[in-house]
């Protein structure tokens, strides 16, 4: 998790890999050892910033904490992408994950 999960300023970033245009919205979906990251499904296409913009509604639910709080740093335009959630711990992200992933 140390590889996927990252302290950056005042919070964490983590590393998602987003599946768009999915039937129903799912994070955390798994972990991706290969890409190193946390698969994300959401069901907004992947244009007009749809898609990023419910990742970053879903990532802000599941960390409890307001959208302003969470930021696409990279890959806007890339299913892989590089988010920012300020105010929380690397500890708290990576237990709010392994705990939603049963230990994975």
């Amino acid at each position: 998790m140390d590889k996927i999960v990252k302290k950056y300023q005042d919070g964490a970033v983590l590393n998602l890999f987003v599946t768009a245009g999915s039937r129903k919205v799912v994070f955390p979906v798994g972990i991706n050892n290969w890409r190193k990251c946390i698969e994300i499904s959401v069901s907004a296409p992947a244009k007009n910033n749809k898609a990023n913009k419910e990742v970053i509604k879903t990532v802000a639910d599941f960390f409890e904490k307001s959208v302003h709080d969470v930021f696409v740093l990279t890959g806007a335009k890339n299913p892989k992408k590089t988010v920012f959630v300020k105010g929380v711990t690397v500890d708290f992200v990576s237990d709010r994950l392994k705990e939603s992933l049963n230990g994975l």
